[in-house]
């Protein structure tokens, strides 16, 4: 099985040593995505913000490698707080509408560059 890997030119830099996504097979393996722009300057607000921008993302990064968010099979969701469980999960639903993807949120004690949300998928080619 060979491996490819997705790199958006219109989204946001890696802020490490890894690959925004990687195809494996019929899969699609999505890095964590954290609320900022294309040139990777950080979005602040509340959660709300953060998960829209998250959220675009993900999009950007399904549509360099083909795929659009009905690809997406399962999420994790990376809160570092659970008060703002229902706020992301409203917007969440906006996005992924009727049947999302399988999905974990947990609660973790930080995130990269500070931030309030990031969410990883795993996606289905074809």
């Amino acid at each position: 099985m060979k491996k490819q890997v997705i790199i958006p030119e219109a989204g946001p830099p890696a802020i490490g040593p890894y690959s925004p996504a990687v195809v494996a097979g019929p899969l699609v393996f999505i890095s964590g995505q954290i609320p900022v722009d294309a040139q990777g300057r950080l979005v602040t607000g509340d959660i709300v913000v953060q998960t829209v921008q998250v959220l675009e993302n993900l999009k950007t990064v399904l549509a360099a490698g083909g795929l659009s968010l009905k690809s997406v099979v399962k999420t994790t969701v990376f809160l570092t707080d659970m008060a703002d469980f229902q706020e992301m999960n409203r917007v969440y639903g906006e996005f992924f509408g009727e049947r999302p993807p399988a999905r974990t949120t947990v609660q973790v004690v930080g995130l990269p560059r500070g931030v309030a949300v990031e969410i990883e998928a795993i996606a289905l080619k074809g």
